[in-house]
Protein backbone atom coordinates (compact mmCIF):
# COMPACT_ATOMS: atom_id res chain seq x y z
CA UNK A 1 0.00 0.00 0.00
CA UNK A 2 1.45 3.39 -0.95
CA UNK A 3 1.77 5.83 1.93
CA UNK A 4 -0.19 9.07 1.95
CA UNK A 5 1.78 12.32 1.80
CA UNK A 6 0.90 12.96 5.41
CA UNK A 7 0.04 10.62 8.23
CA UNK A 8 -3.62 10.02 9.05
CA UNK A 9 -2.51 10.21 12.66
CA UNK A 10 -0.88 13.66 12.42
CA UNK A 11 -3.15 16.02 14.33
CA UNK A 12 -1.53 19.17 12.97
CA UNK A 13 -2.10 18.33 9.29
CA UNK A 14 -5.47 19.09 7.75
CA UNK A 15 -6.82 19.89 4.28
CA UNK A 16 -9.82 22.05 3.38
CA UNK A 17 -12.21 19.12 2.87
CA UNK A 18 -11.40 17.67 6.27
CA UNK A 19 -11.73 21.09 7.90
CA UNK A 20 -15.25 21.41 6.48
CA UNK A 21 -16.30 17.99 7.78
CA UNK A 22 -14.66 18.60 11.14
CA UNK A 23 -16.58 21.88 11.46
CA UNK A 24 -19.86 19.96 11.31
CA UNK A 25 -18.71 17.71 14.16
CA UNK A 26 -17.69 20.49 16.50
CA UNK A 27 -19.72 21.01 19.68
CA UNK A 28 -21.60 24.29 19.83
CA UNK A 29 -21.82 24.83 23.61
CA UNK A 30 -19.70 24.13 26.68
CA UNK A 31 -22.16 21.42 27.73
CA UNK A 32 -21.60 19.60 24.43
CA UNK A 33 -17.82 19.97 24.65
CA UNK A 34 -16.39 16.69 25.96
CA UNK A 35 -13.24 16.49 28.07
CA UNK A 36 -11.04 19.30 29.42
CA UNK A 37 -13.16 19.47 32.59
CA UNK A 38 -10.94 21.87 34.52
CA UNK A 39 -10.74 24.27 31.58
CA UNK A 40 -14.52 24.13 31.08
CA UNK A 41 -15.21 24.78 34.76
CA UNK A 42 -12.96 27.84 34.89
CA UNK A 43 -14.09 29.16 31.52
CA UNK A 44 -17.77 28.86 32.39
CA UNK A 45 -17.24 31.13 35.42
CA UNK A 46 -15.38 33.70 33.33
CA UNK A 47 -18.10 33.75 30.65
CA UNK A 48 -21.01 33.85 33.11
CA UNK A 49 -19.44 36.79 34.94
CA UNK A 50 -18.99 38.66 31.64
CA UNK A 51 -22.60 37.99 30.67
CA UNK A 52 -23.95 39.24 33.99
CA UNK A 53 -21.93 42.44 33.76
CA UNK A 54 -22.74 42.83 30.05
CA UNK A 55 -19.04 43.40 29.45
CA UNK A 56 -16.46 42.01 27.08
CA UNK A 57 -14.82 38.93 28.59
CA UNK A 58 -11.14 38.97 29.51
CA UNK A 59 -8.72 38.05 26.75
CA UNK A 60 -8.12 34.29 26.68
CA UNK A 61 -5.00 32.35 25.67
CA UNK A 62 -5.43 28.66 24.76
CA UNK A 63 -2.32 26.56 24.32
CA UNK A 64 -1.55 22.90 23.83
CA UNK A 65 -0.85 20.32 21.11
CA UNK A 66 -2.77 20.50 17.80
CA UNK A 67 -6.15 18.84 17.39
CA UNK A 68 -7.38 19.22 20.98
CA UNK A 69 -10.13 21.80 20.33
CA UNK A 70 -8.67 25.30 20.67
CA UNK A 71 -10.58 26.68 17.66
CA UNK A 72 -13.72 24.91 18.84
CA UNK A 73 -13.42 26.50 22.29
CA UNK A 74 -12.96 29.95 20.75
CA UNK A 75 -16.17 29.51 18.75
CA UNK A 76 -17.99 28.29 21.87
CA UNK A 77 -16.79 31.36 23.81
CA UNK A 78 -18.43 33.63 21.23
CA UNK A 79 -21.64 31.58 21.22
CA UNK A 80 -21.86 31.55 25.02
CA UNK A 81 -21.41 35.34 25.06
CA UNK A 82 -23.97 35.79 22.28
CA UNK A 83 -21.59 37.76 20.05
CA UNK A 84 -19.91 37.39 16.67
CA UNK A 85 -16.46 35.92 16.11
CA UNK A 86 -13.82 36.90 13.57
CA UNK A 87 -11.12 34.38 12.62
CA UNK A 88 -7.55 35.16 11.61
CA UNK A 89 -4.03 33.86 12.28
CA UNK A 90 -0.65 35.26 13.18
CA UNK A 91 0.93 34.77 9.74
CA UNK A 92 -2.11 36.31 8.00
CA UNK A 93 -1.75 39.65 9.82
CA UNK A 94 1.34 40.94 8.03
CA UNK A 95 1.11 44.69 8.69
CA UNK A 96 -0.13 46.93 11.47
CA UNK A 97 -2.74 48.28 9.06
CA UNK A 98 -4.19 44.78 8.62
CA UNK A 99 -4.72 44.50 12.37
CA UNK A 100 -6.19 48.01 12.59
CA UNK A 101 -8.73 47.16 9.88
CA UNK A 102 -9.80 44.02 11.73
CA UNK A 103 -10.10 45.68 15.14
CA UNK A 104 -12.04 48.73 13.96
CA UNK A 105 -14.56 46.44 12.23
CA UNK A 106 -15.42 44.57 15.46
CA UNK A 107 -18.72 45.30 17.14
CA UNK A 108 -18.93 45.77 20.89
CA UNK A 109 -17.94 42.64 22.88
CA UNK A 110 -17.13 40.66 19.71
CA UNK A 111 -14.49 37.92 19.81
CA UNK A 112 -11.36 37.98 17.65
CA UNK A 113 -9.72 34.56 17.35
CA UNK A 114 -6.02 34.63 16.44
CA UNK A 115 -4.64 31.19 15.63
CA UNK A 116 -0.87 30.68 15.84
CA UNK A 117 -0.69 33.87 17.87
CA UNK A 118 3.01 33.21 18.53
CA UNK A 119 3.71 33.98 14.85
CA UNK A 120 2.57 37.62 14.98
CA UNK A 121 5.39 39.87 13.83
CA UNK A 122 6.79 42.38 16.29
CA UNK A 123 5.33 45.50 14.63
CA UNK A 124 1.81 44.04 14.70
CA UNK A 125 2.27 42.80 18.25
CA UNK A 126 3.21 46.25 19.53
CA UNK A 127 0.03 47.71 18.00
CA UNK A 128 -1.93 45.01 19.80
CA UNK A 129 -0.70 45.97 23.30
CA UNK A 130 -2.77 49.17 23.76
CA UNK A 131 -5.66 47.57 21.89
CA UNK A 132 -5.86 44.73 24.40
CA UNK A 133 -5.18 46.88 27.45
CA UNK A 134 -7.01 50.16 26.75
CA UNK A 135 -9.18 49.35 23.70
CA UNK A 136 -7.25 51.94 21.73
CA UNK A 137 -5.10 52.10 18.61
CA UNK A 138 -2.09 54.41 18.36
CA UNK A 139 -1.73 55.44 14.71
CA UNK A 140 1.16 57.45 13.30
CA UNK A 141 0.11 60.10 10.77
CA UNK A 142 2.72 61.51 8.42
CA UNK A 143 6.45 60.90 8.31
CA UNK A 144 9.59 62.58 9.55
CA UNK A 145 9.54 65.66 11.82
CA UNK A 146 5.88 66.37 11.06
CA UNK A 147 4.69 62.90 12.09
CA UNK A 148 2.25 62.78 14.97
CA UNK A 149 0.46 60.09 16.91
CA UNK A 150 -3.32 59.76 16.87
CA UNK A 151 -5.20 57.54 19.32
CA UNK A 152 -8.36 55.82 18.03
CA UNK A 153 -10.80 54.40 20.55
CA UNK A 154 -12.10 50.88 19.92
CA UNK A 155 -15.26 49.17 21.06
CA UNK A 156 -14.56 46.67 23.90
CA UNK A 157 -13.72 43.21 22.49
CA UNK A 158 -12.19 39.89 23.49
CA UNK A 159 -9.16 38.31 21.89
CA UNK A 160 -8.85 34.54 22.03
CA UNK A 161 -5.32 33.50 21.10
CA UNK A 162 -4.36 29.92 20.29
CA UNK A 163 -0.89 28.44 20.05
CA UNK A 164 0.94 25.14 20.06
CA UNK A 165 4.15 26.93 21.07
CA UNK A 166 3.37 28.89 24.23
CA UNK A 167 7.06 29.41 24.92
CA UNK A 168 7.42 31.46 21.74
CA UNK A 169 4.90 34.10 22.85
CA UNK A 170 6.66 37.20 24.13
CA UNK A 171 6.25 38.09 27.79
CA UNK A 172 4.47 41.43 27.19
CA UNK A 173 1.86 39.77 24.96
CA UNK A 174 1.34 36.83 27.30
CA UNK A 175 0.82 39.17 30.26
CA UNK A 176 -2.06 40.91 28.50
CA UNK A 177 -4.21 37.78 28.44
CA UNK A 178 -6.45 37.73 31.49
CA UNK A 179 -6.99 33.96 31.42
CA UNK A 180 -4.62 31.25 30.19
CA UNK A 181 -5.66 27.64 29.73
CA UNK A 182 -3.65 24.60 28.68
CA UNK A 183 -5.52 21.87 26.83
CA UNK A 184 -4.24 18.40 27.69
CA UNK A 185 -4.48 15.11 25.82
CA UNK A 186 -7.74 13.19 26.20
CA UNK A 187 -8.37 9.94 28.03
CA UNK A 188 -9.82 6.88 26.31
CA UNK A 189 -13.26 7.34 27.92
CA UNK A 190 -13.62 10.89 26.59
CA UNK A 191 -12.35 9.85 23.16
CA UNK A 192 -14.84 6.97 23.05
CA UNK A 193 -17.66 9.40 23.85
CA UNK A 194 -16.40 11.72 21.09
CA UNK A 195 -16.42 8.84 18.57
CA UNK A 196 -19.99 7.94 19.56
CA UNK A 197 -21.15 11.56 19.32
CA UNK A 198 -19.51 12.05 15.92
CA UNK A 199 -21.01 8.79 14.68
CA UNK A 200 -24.49 10.01 15.60
CA UNK A 201 -23.93 13.26 13.70
CA UNK A 202 -22.59 11.39 10.66
CA UNK A 203 -25.45 8.87 10.80
CA UNK A 204 -23.10 5.93 11.38
CA UNK A 205 -24.10 2.91 13.48
CA UNK A 206 -21.10 2.13 15.71
CA UNK A 207 -20.83 -0.46 18.49
CA UNK A 208 -19.30 0.31 21.86
CA UNK A 209 -16.39 -2.05 21.17
CA UNK A 210 -15.72 -0.38 17.83
CA UNK A 211 -15.79 3.08 19.39
CA UNK A 212 -13.26 1.99 22.01
CA UNK A 213 -11.01 0.43 19.36
CA UNK A 214 -10.99 3.66 17.34
CA UNK A 215 -10.38 5.74 20.47
CA UNK A 216 -7.41 3.58 21.51
CA UNK A 217 -5.69 4.36 18.19
CA UNK A 218 -6.53 8.06 18.25
CA UNK A 219 -3.37 9.31 19.95
CA UNK A 220 -5.44 10.99 22.67
CA UNK A 221 -6.59 13.60 20.12
CA UNK A 222 -10.21 14.30 19.03
CA UNK A 223 -9.20 15.38 15.51
CA UNK A 224 -7.45 12.05 14.94
CA UNK A 225 -10.30 9.87 16.22
CA UNK A 226 -12.80 11.74 14.04
CA UNK A 227 -10.52 11.20 11.04
CA UNK A 228 -10.21 7.48 11.81
CA UNK A 229 -13.97 7.17 12.28
CA UNK A 230 -14.56 8.56 8.79
CA UNK A 231 -12.04 6.15 7.27
CA UNK A 232 -13.59 3.17 9.06
CA UNK A 233 -17.04 4.33 7.93
CA UNK A 234 -15.82 4.39 4.31
CA UNK A 235 -14.42 0.86 4.66
CA UNK A 236 -17.62 -0.44 6.25
CA UNK A 237 -19.75 1.05 3.48
CA UNK A 238 -17.58 -0.33 0.66
CA UNK A 239 -16.75 -3.76 2.11
CA UNK A 240 -19.68 -4.33 4.45
CA UNK A 241 -23.18 -3.25 5.33
CA UNK A 242 -22.15 0.19 6.60
CA UNK A 243 -22.28 -0.81 10.25
CA UNK A 244 -19.09 -0.09 12.19
CA UNK A 245 -18.34 -3.01 14.50
CA UNK A 246 -15.07 -4.28 15.95
CA UNK A 247 -14.35 -6.46 12.91
CA UNK A 248 -14.82 -3.49 10.57
CA UNK A 249 -12.42 -1.41 12.67
CA UNK A 250 -9.77 -4.14 12.66
CA UNK A 251 -10.08 -4.64 8.90
CA UNK A 252 -9.90 -0.91 8.15
CA UNK A 253 -6.92 -0.42 10.47
CA UNK A 254 -5.10 -3.31 8.78
CA UNK A 255 -5.64 -1.67 5.38
CA UNK A 256 -4.45 1.68 6.74
CA UNK A 257 -1.48 -0.07 8.41
CA UNK A 258 -2.33 1.34 11.84
CA UNK A 259 -1.59 -1.08 14.67
CA UNK A 260 -3.16 -1.45 18.11
CA UNK A 261 -0.68 0.99 19.68
CA UNK A 262 -1.70 3.71 17.23
CA UNK A 263 1.47 3.49 15.10
CA UNK A 264 1.31 3.81 11.33
CA UNK A 265 3.74 2.50 8.71
CA UNK A 266 6.09 5.48 8.98
CA UNK A 267 6.22 5.28 12.78
CA UNK A 268 7.21 1.62 12.58
CA UNK A 269 9.71 2.32 9.79
CA UNK A 270 11.35 4.98 11.96
CA UNK A 271 11.70 2.58 14.90
CA UNK A 272 12.83 -0.31 12.68
CA UNK A 273 15.51 1.91 11.13
CA UNK A 274 16.89 2.75 14.57
CA UNK A 275 17.00 -0.93 15.56
CA UNK A 276 18.18 -2.44 12.27
CA UNK A 277 20.66 0.20 11.10
CA UNK A 278 21.84 1.72 14.37
CA UNK A 279 21.43 -1.08 16.92
CA UNK A 280 18.73 0.78 18.82
CA UNK A 281 20.54 4.13 18.82
CA UNK A 282 21.54 6.71 19.60
CA UNK A 283 21.15 8.23 16.13
CA UNK A 284 20.96 11.84 14.97
CA UNK A 285 17.86 13.47 13.50
CA UNK A 286 19.67 14.15 10.19
CA UNK A 287 20.28 10.43 9.64
CA UNK A 288 16.69 9.55 10.52
CA UNK A 289 15.24 12.17 8.20
CA UNK A 290 17.46 10.91 5.36
CA UNK A 291 16.32 7.32 5.85
CA UNK A 292 12.65 8.33 5.96
CA UNK A 293 13.08 10.81 3.08
CA UNK A 294 11.38 13.45 5.23
CA UNK A 295 12.43 16.88 6.41
CA UNK A 296 13.97 16.88 9.88
CA UNK A 297 11.25 19.30 11.02
CA UNK A 298 8.55 16.88 9.82
CA UNK A 299 10.12 14.02 11.78
CA UNK A 300 10.32 16.17 14.91
CA UNK A 301 6.83 17.70 14.67
CA UNK A 302 4.76 14.87 13.14
CA UNK A 303 6.28 11.52 14.08
CA UNK A 304 8.39 11.90 17.20
CA UNK A 305 5.94 13.47 19.72
CA UNK A 306 3.67 10.44 20.02
CA UNK A 307 6.57 7.96 20.11
CA UNK A 308 8.16 9.99 22.87
CA UNK A 309 4.92 10.23 24.82
CA UNK A 310 4.22 6.49 24.84
CA UNK A 311 7.82 5.62 25.73
CA UNK A 312 8.88 4.06 22.41
CA UNK A 313 11.51 6.71 21.72
CA UNK A 314 13.75 8.91 23.80
CA UNK A 315 15.94 11.92 23.06
CA UNK A 316 19.39 11.84 24.61
CA UNK A 317 22.37 14.18 24.26
CA UNK A 318 23.85 11.66 21.81
CA UNK A 319 20.69 11.33 19.66
CA UNK A 320 17.44 9.36 19.40
CA UNK A 321 17.15 6.02 21.19
CA UNK A 322 14.48 3.37 20.61
CA UNK A 323 13.47 1.83 23.94
CA UNK A 324 12.99 -1.78 24.94
CA UNK A 325 9.26 -1.16 25.01
CA UNK A 326 9.43 -0.31 21.29
CA UNK A 327 11.47 -3.47 20.67
CA UNK A 328 8.87 -5.63 22.44
CA UNK A 329 6.07 -4.04 20.39
CA UNK A 330 7.82 -4.63 17.05
CA UNK A 331 8.77 -8.20 17.96
CA UNK A 332 5.15 -8.89 18.89
CA UNK A 333 4.17 -7.71 15.40
CA UNK A 334 6.53 -10.31 13.90
CA UNK A 335 9.60 -8.20 13.11
CA UNK A 336 13.01 -9.84 13.51
CA UNK A 337 15.34 -7.37 15.22
CA UNK A 338 19.09 -7.64 15.79
CA UNK A 339 20.39 -7.48 19.35
CA UNK A 340 21.07 -4.05 20.80
CA UNK A 341 24.58 -2.67 20.41
CA UNK A 342 24.37 -1.02 23.81
CA UNK A 343 23.40 -1.92 27.33
CA UNK A 344 19.85 -0.85 28.34
CA UNK A 345 20.10 2.65 29.76
CA UNK A 346 18.20 4.78 32.22
CA UNK A 347 15.69 5.67 29.50
CA UNK A 348 14.64 2.01 29.23
CA UNK A 349 14.05 1.79 32.98
CA UNK A 350 11.97 4.97 32.85
CA UNK A 351 9.95 3.73 29.88
CA UNK A 352 9.32 0.38 31.56
CA UNK A 353 7.86 2.11 34.61
CA UNK A 354 5.39 4.18 32.54
CA UNK A 355 1.80 3.24 31.80
CA UNK A 356 1.08 1.03 28.76
CA UNK A 357 0.86 2.65 25.34
CA UNK A 358 -2.90 2.30 25.25
CA UNK A 359 -3.19 4.49 28.35
CA UNK A 360 -1.33 7.40 26.73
Amino acid sequence: MSEPPFSLLAAGLQDETEATVEHSLRPRTLDEYLGQREVKASLSVLLEAARRRAEAADHVLLHGPPGLGKTTLATIIARELGVNIRYTSGPAVERAGDLAAILTALDERDVLFIDEVHRLNRAVEEILYPAMEDYALDVMIGKGPSARSLRLNLRPFTIVGATTRAGRISGPLRDRFGATYRLDFYGDDDLTAIVQRSARILGVAVTDEAAKAIASRGRATPRVVNRLLRRVRDHAEVHGDGRVDLAAVEEAMAVLEIDAAGLDATDRRLLLSIFQKFGGGPVGIAALSAILAEEAETVEDVYEPYLLRIGFLDRTPQGRVATERARAHLVALGHDLPPARREPGLWDAAAASDSPAGDA
